[in-house]
């Protein structure tokens, strides 16, 4: 009887506990149109850092010190979040089928992209930094498998979250950009 009564008491305080704000990370159009290069194209993996694939949102301070904000959280898991916007800005920018991983068509995509994200995090410097590297692998079609680093920093108006989360849209769309120039012409 006293662990129901317990258990009841906790029920209760998580229901009046007031839920998190959240932030949607919104996706930015491209003013580029490729040629595309393949028929299809996989967004198969998007790896983040721990501290940008928490539902939290991530901050680094002057001293170096990522902090969390637990009272404000994204609107969508942010390894999923991503995808589906390179994903979208990718098939706007070839006019091709894009899709995520698992595979949303019939056959096998002429190429999949692997993207592993070191860093990806605004700071009290005014900046948003998105570092890694892309990998193109033929999957269909002879097409040259190929490495890319990239290096995007994105200004912040201030340190708010909502300009946190306006640099990172935009540094998803130069991201974007860059895979689509080696998918296209």
């Amino acid at each position: 009887m006293f662990p129901r009564l317990i258990a009841l008491g906790f029920g209760v305080l998580a229901a009046c506990t007031p839920l998190a704000d959240r932030v949607a990370l919104s996706p930015l159009p491209s003013t580029l149109e490729l040629s595309p290069l393949v028929g299809s194209a996989m967004v198969r993996t998007v790896s983040l850092p721990t501290y940008a694939a928490v539902e939290e949102i991530s901050f680094e301070t002057r001293a170096g010190i990522i902090v969390v904000r637990e009272d404000v959280l994204w609107a969508d898991a942010p390894e999923r979040a991503v995808t589906l916007i390179l994903t979208r800005t990718l098939s706007d920018i070839l006019n091709t089928d894009v899709g995520p991983d698992p595979w949303p068509f019939v056959g096998l995509p002429d190429v999949s992209i692997d993207i592993r994200v070191e860093r990806m995090l605004g700071g009290a410097d005014g900046t948003f930094a998105l570092n890694g590297q892309f990998f193109v692998a033929s999957e269909g079609l002879r097409f040259r498998d190929s490495s890319h680093s990239f290096e995007i920093t994105e200004p912040m108006a201030d340190t708010s979250l909502e300009s946190i989360a306006a640099a990172q849209s935009a540094a998803l769309l130069e991201l974007s950009e860059q895979i689509a120039r080696t998918l296209g012409r």
